[in-house]
């Protein structure tokens, strides 16, 4: 097999056994380490393998689990995640009816999504991942400008979010916060909205900064560790913050190296195996409705996101 990428030292061993996995893994690493358009790859996505293992799971009320928020990881909105994460087309007419019905439900009196009827407020994190898959599948842009409204609202002084600062009040940013609400800012922009792009892409770019002052996991104060779960590779991330998820942010943005990433690059880098792949380190406990890798083993999810990572930043020759 002929591979067209850009460095000659991505070992093609590593390709060929990505390749070998879920059509969701064969269409991004075509499209996104091979930079080949596979049209048909992705066509295929809902009908075979993951996707449509997870499609098999929508009730007939339109949701998944009991509902948008419950329980956690089987619920309707990290199910649509998920499905955005396996790039199953945009264009899924189920899909698009789910999240019409998400915003005729689940507004908020701030104008943001709310998961919960006992507390008046949207939830931060919830409103940057709503809009991530939201953008994805063209949701229509009117239905969304509350939305942009609130998370333009929300940001905090020092450039970052937090979930609780519209609820019981926060004084610094979270990482996980911060990282869900960039993630859709990107995800509608690249998705073409227009509603406020430029007091967005504001608030993206502070934000960005505020992650890379704290050098991707570490105390802008004291300079440690915030949290060493933060270093390890899991995948579904969920709302949770790591290293990986916070570089694949910035590979899929376009942000270009900054010296502020090489200790999280450092990270990466050194946990690749000695069979030259990554392995799935964590699972965040709770329903699941099918385990798509095993921790403790090597992770087509991580190895893919980590080669495009190091591919982005042209680090592929400092690998094994």
């Amino acid at each position: 097999m002929s591979f067209n990428i850009k460095s000659n030292l991505m070992d093609k061993t590593i390709i060929e056994w990505l390749l070998d996995g879920d059509v969701s893994i064969q269409y991004q690493v075509f499209h996104d380490l091979l930079k080949q358009e596979k049209p048909d790859l992705k066509e295929r996505i809902a009908k075979e393998g993951w996707g449509a293992k997870f499609l098999s799971f929508r009730n007939e009320n339109g949701h998944w689990g009991m509902g948008f928020y419950q329980p956690k990881w089987i619920s309707t909105h990290y199910t649509l995640l998920d499905l955005e994460n396996l790039s199953i087309s945009n264009q899924h007419k189920d899909i698009k009816a789910t999240i019409d019905k998400i915003l005729q439900e689940n507004k908020a009196t701030d104008g943001g999504i709310n998961p919960t009827k006992t507390l008046a407020l949207s939830d931060v994190c919830i409103n940057g991942m709503f809009l991530n898959y939201a953008t994805y599948f063209q949701t229509d842009e009117h239905q969304l400008k509350s939305i942009v409204d609130c998370i333009i609202s929300t940001q905090m002084a020092d450039g970052g979010f937090n979930c609780q600062s519209n609820r019981i009040g926060a004084t610094h940013s979270s990482l996980h916060s911060t990282l869900s609400i960039i993630e859709g800012i990107t995800a509608y922009s690249q998705n073409g909205y227009k509603y406020k792009l430029p007091e967005l892409k504001k608030v993206e770019e502070e934000s960005r900064q505020f992650i890379l002052d704290h050098k991707l996991f570490k105390s802008h104060r004291t300079g440690k560790i915030i949290d060493h779960k933060m270093l390890m590779l899991s995948y579904p991330s969920r709302w949770r913050y790591d290293l990986l998820r916070a570089l694949d942010y910035f590979q899929l943005a376009g942000v270009e190296y900054d010296d502020r990433m090489k200790d999280a690059l450092d990270v990466l880098i050194k946990k690749q195996r000695p069979d030259k792949k990554w392995p799935l380190q964590a699972k965040h406990s709770g329903q699941v409705h099918f385990d798509m890798e095993t921790v403790g083993k090597a992770g087509r999810w991580n190895t893919l996101r980590a080669l495009r990572v190091l591919n982005h930043f042209g680090l592929i020759d400092q690998i094994k």
